[in-house]
């Protein structure tokens, strides 16, 4: 909601309805709820790795946590566009029941970036309704290796240049060696943050905050990855849409972009 507007308003403006969930997990820098009964926030904070137990252990959890998030979202949305009351807490005019009959929930796709990456690949395995992934420069370290052959759809890894290790990137050609349609692309030029709203910060500012930024300009950045992100949705949902002008991008042909990992 606040560090993903500009990739979930691209999706958004091109006729998706997007929904950007934030994990009850305690694995976000911050993030908070708002309580059904007062209707005042509740904070959820950042949860270290408690001393003692081992960090995979500790994520794995967590990401299971999340991708049954993921699935919980769906069924939201199931309910509204069958027509079922669902209450917003959030005091807005907008109406929920505009959108009964309304969604298409026959092409439904998952998407995350970072530790949201890992977790739309295990949404893959827990909701057979998401038709595919796109795992944005994804860490897959939280996902158990047993899982990997049980992934059943394609996903489409849009990686950045300065994040990813040998390690990880041989986990995702483990998953394009089990689905010929799975694609792993690089961004060149980009940092982990470029695929976030602090892409767009000032230049000094998103310095002293993480110290380097990519050398590609932010907008191109997020064009790179939200037309790869179209083209794939379109070749995996059977979208009569025109997004397959940019299918070259999932072959890792073009301007600032190479296949796997550079």
């Amino acid at each position: 909601r606040t560090l993903y507007s500009s990739v979930c308003t691209e999706l958004a403006s091109w006729g998706f309805v997007v929904a950007a969930l934030e994990h009850r997990d305690h694995s976000a820098a911050t993030t908070y709820f708002c309580t059904a009964e007062a209707g005042t926030e509740e904070w959820i904070p950042f949860q270290q790795v408690p001393q003692g137990q081992k960090e995979f252990y500790f994520r794995n959890k967590q990401v299971h946590q999340r991708a049954q998030e993921c699935v919980r979202a769906l069924r939201l949305f199931q309910g509204i566009a069958g027509g079922r009351a669902a209450p917003n807490i959030l005091h807005q005019a907008w109406d929920l029941s505009v959108l009964k009959d309304n969604l298409d929930l026959s092409k439904v796709a998952v998407m995350g970036h970072s530790f949201g990456g890992v977790t739309a690949v295990l949404a893959l395995v827990k909701e057979p309704s998401f038709r595919c992934a796109v795992a944005l420069d994804a860490w897959m370290f939280p996902l158990e290796n047993l899982l990997y052959p049980e992934v059943p759809k394609p996903v489409l890894f849009v990686n950045t240049e300065k994040f990813q290790t040998p390690e990880s990137v041989a986990k995702m050609k483990r998953l394009s060696s089990t689905n010929s349609q799975t694609r792993i692309v690089t961004v060149l030029g980009t940092v982990h943050e470029d695929q976030t709203d602090f892409a767009f910060l000032p230049g000094k500012l998103f310095s002293c905050i993480f110290g380097r930024r990519g050398t590609l300009e932010p907008h191109k950045a997020l064009a790179i990855t939200s037309r790869a992100a179209l083209a794939f949705l379109q070749r995996h949902l059977k979208l009569e849409q025109e997004f397959d002008r940019w299918d070259e991008l999932l072959e890792g042909v073009g301007d600032s972009v190479v296949p796997a990992a550079p």
